[in-house]
């Protein structure tokens, strides 16, 4: 009864919920929008002799989308018995809400992909099951700092599928003619506003700074500080029920909008998570640096060169007087619905473990610009030469690898993810738009606080 409560509590929840997660949620959502739900029946048992459908819910579209169509295809041609059959569920708070309602109907998918912010979401609900209880798997092929992620209560809850963090793009061109070095990119929050003033002198047509105004950036920030976002060792020693915001650590953050802002040297959309928006500024050489997802370096190379300039990544800047502690990974891990069949369980198991092998991750990679989320998968393409054809995603890997395991790195684990991010940006705005700092974060640290025990009413 009690379980059935949450379920139906967190549909509710998710229902209500603005869609605010990391950048592949907005793009896959307007990529998938149209595609047609699936039916009820997701994991059909098969009759004697007859061929088992296992249904697939994710939220890739485009390029990526076919892509998991294809291995779909190869898996199944190499297991005649068994049709794994992938459904676009829309945004992946849409398949996450479309998961946990097919849960309480007794209908759920086999295998579903579900954001990174949701893993507290997923296990409160109870309609899934630890993957590292299903069968074996060499788990430490994984690179550590995003299975650390899924690693919840010593229990590896879901297995790693397309993961990202965020670098920093910038335009050497526009550096150079700034009079600066464009072999050395800023690292730090003092190192962008030098530069910003030299950009200003310089009468480039162009602004100093952009990035979409989007809440997992201010994570990244609180944890490369080595700082929690949330209380209760950021929310995986036991349930978090506050949230860091008025800490020294997340100051520094704020301080930094409000130079950028009072000097006239940040620019976005002035819309929340307007990832494309932003993205174009850059492309468009309206702003000279700009930080997003590593998903995007290709992409944006590809933009670069149409536009004239040369770009180069560099690692996330961080606050002064830091010590480099490494990025919480985003993305999405593949999840597998508790009440489900053992056989159906393990062959969803299976085709995971398939979908994440070291030569699809290195492929999904070249792709889609996702970290192959395998150490066998990086050695295959630096033997490949990748890396010397591709050297921006080497920012990238050292940023990753070089993270260093942590209660902050591993990332927070909090249920309302998706309303205290918006409350974080909406806190930001508030900066931009002349607020002083102190009440800013007064009135956005009551609020993310107030949405945290809304959500965990729900549970007590």
């Amino acid at each position: 009864m009690k379980r059935t409560a949450a379920l139906l509590s967190l549909t509710l929840l998710l229902a209500s919920c603005a869609n605010t997660a990391e950048k592949t949620t907005a793009t896959t959502a307007t990529a998938g929008a149209d595609t047609p739900a699936a039916s009820a029946a997701t994991a059909q048992p098969a009759a004697s002799g007859s061929q088992r459908k296992l249904e697939f819910w994710h939220s890739m579209g485009g390029e990526k989308e076919e892509w998991i169509k294809k291995q779909a295809e190869a898996y199944n041609a190499e297991h005649p018995e068994v049709e794994i059959v992938p459904v676009n569920k829309g945004s992946y708070n849409d398949s996450l809400q479309a998961t946990i309602l097919a849960a309480r109907q007794g209908t759920p998918p086999a295998l579903v992909q579900i954001f990174e912010v949701g893993s507290q979401m997923a296990l409160d609900s109870g309609a899934f099951q630890p993957i590292g209880d299903i069968g074996d798997v060499d788990f430490s092929d994984y690179i550590e700092p995003v299975i650390n992620y899924y690693t919840i209560g010593g229990k590896i809850n879901s297995l790693p599928f397309n993961s990202s963090s965020p670098v920093l793009y910038y335009n050497k061109t526009l550096m150079g003619k700034a009079g600066l070095d464009a072999t050395k990119p800023p690292q730090t929050f003092g190192e962008v506003l030098s530069a910003c003033e030299k950009i200003e002198a310089a009468k480039l047509g162009a602004n100093c700074y952009g990035m979409s105004l989007n809440g997992w950036f201010f994570e990244q920030w609180m944890a490369q500080q080595g700082a929690t976002l949330l209380n209760s060792g950021n929310g995986r020693e036991a349930r978090a029920t506050e949230i860091n915001l008025s800490s020294p650590e997340a100051r520094k953050i704020f301080d930094f909008f409000k130079t950028l802002n009072d000097k006239g040297w940040y620019t976005y959309t002035g819309k929340l998570e307007d990832w494309d928006g932003s993205d174009a500024n850059f492309s468009e050489q309206k702003v000279v640096f700009h930080v997003t997802s590593t998903a995007d370096i290709g992409k944006l190379k590809t933009a670069s060169e149409g536009s004239g300039f040369e770009m180069g990544v560099g690692k996330l800047i961080i606050p002064d007087g830091t010590e480099r502690s490494g990025v919480v990974i985003g993305g999405a891990s593949l999840w597998i619905p508790k009440d489900i069949d053992k056989d159906t369980a393990t062959e969803a198991l299976n085709f995971a473990t398939f979908l994440t092998g070291s030569e699809r991750m290195a492929e999904w990679h070249k792709l889609t610009g996702y970290y192959p989320v395998r150490k066998s998968s990086i050695d295959l393409l630096k033997k490949e030469g990748w890396f010397d054809k591709a050297p921006l995603q080497t920012v990238a890997f050292e940023q990753l690898t070089e993270t260093k395991p942590s209660p902050a790195t591993a990332g927070g684990l909090n249920g309302a993810a998706l309303e205290t991010r918006k409350i974080v940006e909406e806190g930001v705005q508030k900066i931009l738009n002349g607020s002083d700092v102190d009440s800013a974060v007064q009135e956005t640290q009551q609020r993310a606080n107030d949405a945290l025990k809304q959500y965990n009413a729900n549970f007590e």
